[in-house]
């Protein structure tokens, strides 16, 4: 039976000691991924308590991690999403996401109104994607898709 969640703590401190395992065992997100048949960021999205994997999937990924049968069960659980607190994110990664919204961020919604329409770009109906490549100029660059299906808002 699908069961949800109505607190955070218990994914985030179950997130903890997955990345402790993950750290232990030397595993990469994409090692942990493999043979689930789902997305890294997904699964990595999951591990980290925004969602719930199916049930192979989380067996799996316990056996991978050394997880026992009720944090498996946990990875299974519908979780209460959000992990940005009411306030402007501190770490330095998620703070640059949050200045890129804060810069382009009407940039992005006159675009996707102006080529779709009023509506919305899904989350829930979402891939997500992150790729090292090489800059031409030195070094590297990231490459960050998010795909997500258009849904027009509909008058009633």
């Amino acid at each position: 039976m699908i069961q949800s969640q109505i607190n955070r703590n218990i994914r985030l401190n179950l997130a903890d000691a997955i990345l402790l395992s993950k750290a232990k065992k030397d595993l990469s997100f994409a090692q942990i991924a493999d043979g689930t048949g789902l997305a890294e960021a997904f699964v990595t999205a999951a591990l980290l308590g925004q969602q719930a994997l199916p049930a192979e999937a989380a067996r799996l990924v316990g056996a991978k991690l050394d997880l026992d049968e009720e944090a498996i069960l946990l990875l299974q659980s519908i979780p209460l999403r959000g992990c940005i607190e009411d306030r402007v994110p501190t770490d330095p990664t998620m703070y640059r996401f949050y200045e890129m919204l804060q810069v382009y961020g009407t940039t992005l919604k006159a675009l996707v109104h102006e080529k779709f329409g009023d509506g919305i770009i899904s989350a829930i109906n979402f891939r997500l994607d992150v790729k090292k490549v090489a800059d031409p100029e030195g070094g590297e660059r990231a490459v960050i898709t998010l795909d997500g299906k258009y849904l027009p808002t509909k008058p009633f």
